[in-house]
């Protein structure tokens, strides 16, 4: 297998990652994943045909990105400005953004909800998208970590009652929450967009992995009896969980 460009593709002025590759493979495959637009060809192609597929590749990105919102919200950057204001739960954080003459971005959380980001002035748009986000998580997530650290506890203390080393919030767009072999409870930070109860499942699912670390029978016959109706709880995510995001 080899990789070949491109490796963005512009839809409406905003970057999307394109990954492509030439395998011994019979056909010609496009998809969309969550992180990037796929094709994948024949390594026998030559130069001439493999450059026809990259334009039709092109096309047909351009395509799937028409009218479709869910796209949309998944691959174009949100464009935080000084005054914005973000809601995750009950909590509202008005943004005050600086561009300096820095090396590093960093941001804090001050008085009244405000988070002040401070942003190397030299960051290009998907440079600049991905350090707010950045920063937005770990901001946001430490000021929730003490109430979902407590909301962990708690369900532990009803239900499971075992040892727990350690609650984390980071950002991660691949899972929801994992359980590990130490007893470490660890959830994305994109979970704070979702309502209490959902929030509730996912703790309760990690929590149960300190009892089954799989995915058995007998795991989701335990999940059940805590939270009989944490199928509801799956489908919101799957129907909500692209909007859950910074």
């Amino acid at each position: 297998m080899k990789r070949i460009e491109p490796t963005y593709i512009e839809i409406e002025g905003h970057p999307i990652p394109a990954k492509v590759y030439l395998e011994n493979r019979n056909n010609v495959r496009v998809s969309i994943g969550k992180t990037a637009a796929f094709l994948r060809m024949p390594i026998q192609l030559n130069k001439k045909e493999v450059k026809n597929q990259l334009g039709w590749f092109q096309r047909w990105v351009e395509a799937q990105f028409q009218n479709n919102d869910d796209l949309k919200n998944r691959f174009f950057p949100k464009s935080y400005q000084t005054g914005d204001i973000l809601k995750v739960g009950e909590r509202t954080y008005t943004l005050i953004i600086n561009h300096e003459n820095r090396s590093t971005s960093s941001a804090k959380l001050i008085k009244d909800g405000q988070i002040q980001l401070k942003l190397n002035k030299d960051l290009n748009s998907i440079q600049r998208s991905k350090s707010i986000k950045t920063l937005l998580s770990r901001i946001v997530g430490q000021d929730f970590r003490g109430e979902i650290t407590l909301r962990v506890l708690e369900l532990n203390a009803k239900y499971f009652r075992k040892d727990i080393k350690s609650v984390n919030l980071k950002y991660n767009s691949s899972n929801w929450g994992s359980c590990s072999s130490k007893s470490n409870i660890n959830l994305s930070t994109r979970l704070l967009f979702a309502p209490s109860d959902v929030v509730d499942y996912v703790i309760v699912h990690e929590l149960t992995h300190l009892i089954e670390m799989n995915h058995s029978q007998k795991f989701w016959d335990l999940v059940k009896a805590v939270m009989p109706n944490y199928k509801q709880k799956e489908k919101w995510l799957k129907e909500h969980g692209k909007f859950c995001d910074f």
